[in-house]
């Protein structure tokens, strides 16, 4: 019985993403042995953290004040309703460190940090610049991508910490100096509400989203094949495939860490 167009379409899909999943968890592997077998070159991996982290504070920046701006509206118009304006704060806070902060400023970089990582090495490739690193002794495991992943790991974390504070910064703005909320009310719901695991959990996705934000953009750009049009194929699918897999992996994530806490406390 033949297989209808549609479920080949599934199928191949599904092949191509399993794959892929297995060449990143390759290459995490690859990673972690070159970091353990050779230090990191320090002029590199400081290259790559002010390329990483200085050059996309204002991207995470512009992030967090405009999502901490569109959340205190929603909040208060909702919360206006039941006469509950002080918790404001609280719904804000708790969505943006939790949630919003570490997935949206690691899209934002995804698609910032991931498309440059990919169409670098992938230029690299293309112009076989790699065989040269080999011919001459050079590990490109060790010299380009190991840099990318400590950064990108070692980075977001504080990327998203600063996207945070701006959020919830211009919300308690908003909230206090133009609707007049009561200082001591409204941080006393945040106090209430919000607590220190809601900011570990979510700087410690940041930590796994650092790490495939690198590894998908590192290993679209090893894998070019071609010429400049490749380069630019490589760049999207990489910026495409981590996207993707921040999204599933924060996911699972805050399933296991809900449980955790369950667990713990």
């Amino acid at each position: 019985m033949p297989v209808s167009k549609p479920v080949r379409l599934i199928g191949h899909s599904s092949v191509l993403a399993v794959l892929a999943i297995g060449q990143v968890t390759c290459l995490l592997g690859q990673s972690l042995r070159a970091l353990w077998r050779d230090r990191p070159r320090w002029t590199v991996l400081v290259e790559q953290m002010y390329s990483i982290g200085y050059r996309s504070l204002p991207v995470v920046l512009l992030t967090g004040l405009s999502t901490g701006l569109v959340l205190a509206v929603q909040a208060y118009y909702t919360l206006s309703t039941f006469r509950g304006e002080t918790v404001t704060g609280a719904m804000v806070n708790y969505a943006l460190v939790s949630q919003l902060a570490p997935v949206l400023v690691g899209l934002m970089l995804a698609g910032r940090v991931g498309s440059a990582i990919a169409a670098e090495i992938g230029a690299m490739k293309v112009t076989e610049q790699l065989d040269a690193l080999r011919v001459m002794g050079v590990d490109p495991i060790s010299y380009l991508v190991v840099p990318r992943v400590c950064a990108c790991v070692l980075l977001l974390p504080a990327l998203t910490a600063v996207g945070a504070l701006a959020g919830v910064w211009a919300a308690e703005r908003l909230a206090l100096d133009v609707w007049a909320i009561d200082p001591a009310a409204y941080r006393a719901q945040i106090d209430h509400f919000v607590d220190p695991w809601e900011v570990v959990t979510g700087l410690l996705k940041t930590l796994v989203f650092g790490a495939i934000i690198a590894l998908v953009a590192c290993r679209k750009g090893l894998r070019t094949e071609g010429g400049s049009a490749a380069v630019g194929t490589a760049c999207t699918e990489g910026v495409v495939g981590a996207s993707l897999l921040i999204l599933l992996s924060n996911f699972v994530l805050t399933l296991m860490l809900q449980r955790l806490q369950q667990l713990v406390l």
